[in-house]
């Protein structure tokens, strides 16, 4: 198949424009301006005393404990008004804590993958833009509660539907 293809027709498909549309999007992705890192980032050498990072109230195990605790409280909070029927006070906790729940959640993801030491100032703005999504979902689940009944009022009606 390859004799009869020819060597030459194999190199203009090749060398086509569709063969580089894979290329183009990989070095689109790379043009996000990145803080330089030493390579492996390894700073100083062997011999240096570590400097531990200087605390944070919100990072270590009180931070941790209180996501764990929130997705614990979840759980019969979800149960709750579809066993019990639906109640003000716990549809309106459960839609807190399913706030505070995504809020942690998408908080990890965008520390994990936009670090600070790597994006700067893109971390600060991606958790800016988080907080600010997080308050306007708030602002939207105050007016579910006082409009419509409480999302499980909401959920009922559309698995009834």
């Amino acid at each position: 198949m390859l004799s009869r293809i020819g060597l030459s027709t194999l190199t203009k498909r090749s060398l086509s424009p569709i063969a580089f549309r894979p290329l183009l999007a990989a070095t689109s992705v790379r043009t996000i301006k990145t803080i330089p890192q030493p390579p492996g980032y390894i700073v100083g050498t062997v011999n240096d005393a570590y400097v531990p990072p200087p605390p944070h109230k919100a990072e270590g195990s009180l931070h941790w404990t209180s996501e764990r605790v929130v997705s614990i409280g979840l759980l019969p909070l979800v149960m709750a008004p579809f066993i019990t029927g639906a109640s003000t006070v716990i549809d309106s906790t459960m839609s807190a804590l399913l706030l505070f729940h995504c809020f942690a959640g998408f908080q990890s993801c965008i520390i994990d993958y936009i670090p600070k030491r790597v994006y700067g100032g893109l971390h600060n703005a991606a958790i800016y833009l988080l907080t600010f999504g997080t308050g306007i979902a708030g602002y939207g689940v105050y007016q579910i509660e006082k409009n419509d009944g409480g999302v499980s009022n909401i959920i009922s009606k559309i698995w009834a539907a």
